[in-house]
C-alpha cells in the first residue's frame, strides 16, 4: 500500500484552490496531519531555514504554461519546515529573506497552519547566510542545519571564491565540529552556496523522498559526497 506524504497532499491542497467545498479543503488538511507519520524525526539539535523572499513566489516548475504547478517554491520551504517542527518539537525556525524575519510558530498547530503562515512573509531581497550568521552571533549548539532556498542569494560578485554561506559555515563548524548541513535547492542552476562535502548535502529539486534522505544524512548513513544527481520531482502535469 502506497503511503501519502505531505508534499503530495500540499499539491492537492494548492491545485484544489478555493473553489472545492470546504469539506474537501478540510479532509486534505486531516490527511497532512496523519502524513506525518512517514516524515522520519530528526536526532539532536535541530535548525530549519526557509527561504521567504521575493524570489521564492515563483512555480517550482518554473513557468511552462498550462502545465505551470500550483505550488510555489515557498509553499515549499513552508512546508518542510512545517513538518520539521511538528516532527521536532524542539527545532528552531529561521525564516529569512534579506534577513532572518522573526515568526512565532506553535509546533502544536497544524502543518498547513504554519506553512501558510511562513508562506504570507514572501518579499525582499534573499541572503542565504543570514540565518547562519545569527547562530554564530548567538554562539548556538547545533547538530542538524536545513536551509530551504531557491539559491538565489546574494553571494560574491566574483564566484571563484567561497560564499558567505560557506564562510558562516565554517565559523559554526568550529564550535560544533560534527554539524552537518543540507541544502535544497528547489530550482536548481549550476552553482551552489555551499559545495559538498562530508558535512554538506545538496538537494536539487524537491519531492517526498527528501525528508528520509535528510534523515539518513542527518544520521550519517548516507555520505554526501556519494550523492550524484537530482531529486526526481513529484509529477505535477495535472496542476
Amino acid at each position: 500500500k502506497a503511503r501519502v506524504m505531505p508534499y503530495q497532499l500540499l499539491s492537492a491542497f494548492k491545485a484544489a484552490g478555493d473553489a472545492v467545498p470546504a469539506q474537501v479543503r478540510e479532509a486534505l488538511q486531516d490527511a497532512m496531519e496523519l502524513s506525518l507519520a512517514n516524515v522520519p524525526a530528526l536526532a539532536g539539535r535541530v535548525v530549519v531555514c526557509p527561504d521567504v523572499s521575493g524570489s521564492m513566489s515563483s512555480a517550482v516548475t518554473g513557468h511552462r504554461g498550462s502545465a505551470t504547478s500550483s505550488v510555489r517554491c515557498i509553499d515549499v520551504a513552508a512546508l518542510v519546515a512545517a513538518a520539521v517542527l511538528r516532527k521536532n518539537p524542539q527545532a528552531r525556525v529561521l525564516p529569512f529573506e534579506q534577513d532572518v524575519v522573526k515568526l512565532q510558530l506553535n509546533a502544536r498547530d497544524s502543518v498547513m497552519t504554519n506553512a501558510q503562515a511562513l508562506a504570507k512573509i514572501g518579499g525582499g531581497g534573499t541572503n542565504c547566510s543570514a540565518p547562519l550568521a545569527v547562530l554564530n552571533r548567538e554562539r548556538a549548539a547545533v547538530d542538524v542545519v536545513i536551509l530551504v532556498s531557491d539559491n538565489e542569494s546574494w553571494v560574491d560578485a566574483n564566484r571563484r571564491g567561497a560564499t558567505q554561506t560557506l564562510r558562516e559555515w565554517e565559523l559554526l563548524k568550529q564550535r560544533n565540529p560534527k554539524a552537518r548541513l543540507v541544502c535544497i535547492d528547489i530550482q536548481p542552476t549550476a552553482t551552489t552556496q555551499a559545495a559538498e562535502r562530508h558535512d554538506i548535502l545538496n538537494v536539487g529539486g524537491f519531492s517526498d523522498a527528501v525528508f528520509t534522505m535528510v534523515a539518513n544524512f542527518a544520521t550519517g548513513k548516507m555520505d554526501a559526497e556519494h550523492w550524484v544527481g537530482e531529486i526526481d520531482k513529484v509529477s505535477l502535469a495535472a496542476q
